[in-house]
Order: C-alpha cells, then structure tokens, then sequence
C-alpha cells in the first residue's frame, strides 16, 4: 500500500495545536502538573495496572524498535525503555516535548520525535532498522486517521497494540453481517488480523473520558496485494459504503464519477455484481472480503 503514503495527509486544525511559545511561563510546567489539553483530546493513562497489561501484551525485546505514538506524560514509555532495544516516541503537544526530552535524556534508548503521527514516515524513522513495532493510546478524535496511515506503512510495521474508543474496536474487528462493520472493517481484515485483549474503564484516566476503552493487538498479514490496482480496490469499499441503508446497488449507482464510468464500461453496477456472484439487493457490511477481492476483479 505504498501508493497511500503519497495521499494529502489529514490535518489538524491549527486551532488544535497547543504551542509552548503561546504559553506564558513554561518554567512553572512538569510531566506531573501539565493538565491533559481538551483540544487535543488528551486523556493520560495512570493505572499501572493496565500498564502492566499493556507491556506484557507487548513484550518488547531488548534487540527491537518500539515506536510509541503520544507518549503523554511518559508512563509507559519510562517501562518500554527498560525492556525495548530502541523508543521512538512520537509527541505533537509542544508543551509536552521539551518535557519529555528532558525527563528520559539520560536514556540512550530513547528518540524524541516532535511531529505529528499523520505526518511521520514511519519506514523512514526507525532506519537503519526495517521492522518495528507500534504501541499508542490514540486520541479518539483521529484515532482512525492514525490507523489507517499505520497500515498504509504495513512494510515495516509488523505489529500494532492501539488503546482505542471501544466502539471503535468494535468496528475494526467486525465480522460479514455485523450492523458494526464499515469500511475501516475490511481494511483491517485485507491486510492484518486483529485480536481485541481487554477493556479499560474511564477511570483508569485522567481526566476520565465519558466513554470506555479497548485495547487490540494487530499483526500484519504476511501476504502479496490483495488486487492488481489497490488503489481501485479501496475506492470500490469506499462507494460500497457510502450510505450504509441503500443496497450495495444503489451505492454503486451513486458512486464517483471516475469509479462510475469505470463500472458503466464492464457493462454497469448490476451487471459486475451478477459476475462477483453477489445479489444486488445486498449491503456492504454483508459482504465477505473474498466477495470484494471477486467484486474488484470484474473491473481489472
């Protein structure tokens, strides 16, 4: 999926960005009395317990890199380094940063990098190393973004374990017929095979959020592409679920124009569907993804 990375990154807006050089006396800030920025969406990890949790699903080796996307106050990243070969701690708060580089500078395993995850070349990063890991508590805001750009980066990220919205990672592990499958489903069923560990609670937080938590490990699928033109595979799912009460059909009718024109020269949307073997009045979340790889092929 290296086709993914050249796609405009998703951006925040710059209203979110909480900048040292706005804050008056950042002399007064430390990792223990900075508060969690709302417009962030930060809510820190402070129960050692599901730390703990965390890091034996994990499992670091002393020989491997271990990429940590907004590391907070540092709590788990302080056991990643006692165990990991090399940290790469990804951090976009900027009154955070100078926070960090200075509570774990003694630590030669550790690699401070102040950029935005949905900006970083992951592959990049974690040279001359080729394979890594990732562990992070994602904001629920863009949490997804995040995800689907970790993926994108499947050549040398082998592993994730994400702290995610719960039902976000209902989504992400739903099955052919689940009214909770959607498109980030079949994304991650193409390329990874996730296993949903625990739940977290709101308090294990602070401040607590007002929903709860799950944490999922994903493990990247050892395979080739899943169609000769990716890119024409994912536009496929995108229109197959861009309304999610209308039939596959009709979604196929509506789809964009270039994706539509296409469809209309292998004969329409009923006429590919009959040679996939699915029945037009089927709805996305119905279908297997061996229907959308025999769905795509029709087109190719």
């Amino acid at each position: 999926m290296r086709e993914a990375r050249s796609k405009s990154r998703v951006q925040r807006p710059r209203s979110k960005v909480r900048s040292a050089e706005k804050t008056l006396d950042m002399g007064r800030w430390t990792l223990d009395s900075l508060r969690p920025s709302k417009s962030l969406g930060q809510n820190f990890l402070v129960n050692q317990g599901v730390i703990t949790k965390i890091m034996e699903a994990l499992s670091p080796e002393s020989n491997e890199t271990i990429i940590e996307i907004g590391p907070g106050k540092g709590a788990l990243t302080a056991q990643l380094l006692e165990k990991a070969g090399l940290v790469i701690a990804v951090e976009f708060d900027r009154i955070l940063i100078p926070l960090l580089r200075e509570t774990f500078a003694a630590r030669e395993n550790f690699k401070l990098l102040a950029d935005d995850a949905l900006a970083v070349d992951f592959c990049e990063v974690i040279q001359p190393a080729t394979q890594a890991r990732v562990v992070a508590n994602l904001p629920y805001n863009i949490a997804t973004a995040i995800l689907q750009r970790l993926i994108a980066y499947g050549s040398c990220i082998t592993e994730m374990v994400l702290m995610l919205q719960r039902e976000v990672v209902d989504r992400l592990i739903a099955h052919p017929g689940s009214k909770e499958r959607g498109y980030i489903s079949v994304l991650v069923e193409a390329y990874g095979e996730a296993e949903k560990l625990f739940d977290v609670a709101p308090g294990s937080f602070r401040p607590a959020p007002k929903v709860c938590s799950s944490v999922i490990r994903l493990r990247r699928k050892q395979q080739g592409p899943i169609a000769k033109d990716e890119n024409l595979f994912w536009q496929l799912v995108g229109a197959g679920f861009a309304q999610r009460r209308k039939t596959i059909l009709n979604n196929l009718r509506g789809a964009p124009p270039q994706l539509l024109e296409l469809i209309k020269r292998h004969g329409g949307a009923s006429i590919i569907l009959c040679r996939a073997e699915i029945d037009l009045q089927r709805r996305a979340e119905t279908l297997t993804l061996d229907e959308w790889i025999r769905l795509v092929r029709t087109l190719e």
